[in-house]
Parts: structure tokens; sequence; C-alpha cells
């Protein structure tokens, strides 16, 4: 049974087929999904899909590029949204220097939102990293030695020395598609590198579809490349790679239930 651990059903690229989606994932073993919260605005939409569905569950938080459009929603109301047992993750959360689409203060103000829900609801934090590595890092450090929680690092594209930061303070690193990208090479480096023990598998879907399906849509059919790939590198057998991460994603998100 494989696990796509972070996916955007609610996306307008799934509004015409959603049903043929799902059924294409069923048919290649993708058994369970997490779809992720952008925008809290947006949660009953999500909400709707996982609740109508027994093998989906889904996340609630404001994406950095949100941050400046949600600065009114209180820690309160996210952990009043959290009661619902099909949330089974915060975010997803975290800091992108690189298109920079919402304030760097807002950004952070709104990662340490996030991670004070997680503490409180003791659910695992969902980040989003991209060029912001160092101001990652000295949060993660900083806020994990006041109170601990827990998450994962998702469609890692950092660098190693967030990964071993993340790895120091119990989080899981997780794999997109990226990892079949030609030029991924740092990605692939990495991977090798992380325990497979600690490591999820996802598709960002519909975005970064993996090879050989790079410049289409992505679903949550096309993860068992990565999962492919993840093998490869990892010297193991796809089973073993699809029964370990699978296994990691119902350690760390304890309320997800089949």
């Amino acid at each position: 049974m494989i696990i796509d651990t972070h996916c955007h059903l609610d996306f307008k690229e799934f509004r015409e087929d959603f049903n043929n989606v799902l059924l294409k994932a069923k048919n290649n073993n993708v058994l369970g999904m997490q779809t992720i919260c952008t925008k809290i605005d947006e949660f009953p939409k999500i909400l709707k899909i996982a609740e109508n569905r027994s093998n989906i569950w889904c996340s609630i938080g404001t994406h950095p590029h949100n941050a400046d459009l949600e600065i009114h929603i209180s820690k309160e109301t996210i952990i009043n949204l959290c009661l619902n047992n099909k949330v089974i993750g915060i975010g997803e959360t975290g800091l992108d220097y690189f298109y920079e689409n919402s304030n760097k203060k807002n950004q952070i103000n709104s990662f340490l939102k996030h991670i004070e829900v997680a503490r409180i609801t003791n659910l695992p934090l969902i980040i989003h990293a991209r060029d912001a590595d160092d101001d990652i890092i000295q949060i993660l450090t900083e806020e994990y030695n006041k109170s601990p929680f827990t998450g994962v690092i998702h469609c890692f594209t950092a660098s190693y020395e967030l990964a071993k930061a993340a790895l120091s303070i119990g989080f899981y690193i997780s794999f997109s598609g990226i990892i079949t990208f030609k030029n991924a090479d740092e990605i692939r480096i990495s991977c090798k590198k992380i325990p497979i023990d600690r490591i999820l598998v996802e598709t960002d879907a519909p975005f970064l579809a993996p090879v050989p399906f790079r410049g289409n849509r992505n679903e949550p059919s096309y993860i068992t490349e990565t999962i492919k790939k993840v093998a490869e590198i990892k010297n193991l057998s796809e089973e073993e790679v699809i029964n370990i991460t699978t296994n990691n994603f119902f350690k760390l998100f304890k309320r997800a239930i089949l």
C-alpha cells in the first residue's frame, strides 16, 4: 500500500476528472492520500474531500505564499479546526524566499504561529522550504529547544545542512518527483545520506510530475516513479521502499487511520 503524503486534490486541475484520478491512484496501489491546505479560508472544501472518503486525510495551514493574506487568522482558529479527526497535520507552512509572494516578516510570524499550533495539538508540522535554509534551521532549532514538536520537510530540495538539522530533532524528509529530474543530483545525494526510516514520498500534485510524465499535470498515481528512484538510490526493492515509507507515514501522522 502506497501513501501519497502530500497532494492538492482541491486544486482546479482536478475538477474535470477527479473521480478518475482517484481510480487511477487506486489501480496503482496508492490507497491513501493527504490533501494539503494552503489557505485556511479555503479549508472547508479541503475538509469535505477528506470527510467523504475513508482513505483521504487533510492538513490545515497557510502556505508562505499566502502569509500576507491570512495575518488575520488566529492560532485559536486553527486549533479549533484541528478538532476534526480528518485533520492529521499542520501546514503547509514554512518560508519561501525564492518567490517572496509574501513579506518575509509575515512569513516568519505565520511559521511561528503554525509551530505553536503543532505543539498544542500534537500534530506534525508540514514545512515548505525554498531558498530560506538558514532561517528555517535557526527557527526550527530555537523553537524545538523551547518545546519539542515534530514534522516533515516536504518536497525536499534544500541543502543537506537543513536535512541534518531537521533529522536531528526527529523530523522526516519527503521526496517528490523532482528526485527523478535530470538536474537533481544534489537531491539524490541527500536521499542517499538520509536514513530510509526517515523518508516519506509524495507527489505535490498537480505540480512537479516525475519523469517520464514531466510537463504534464501530476497526480497521485505517478508516485510510483518517485518510489522507483528512491529504491534505486537506496539499493532497495520497490516493495521495501513502499513498506518502509508507508510505515513512516503512519508513525509521523498518528491520527491517520484507514
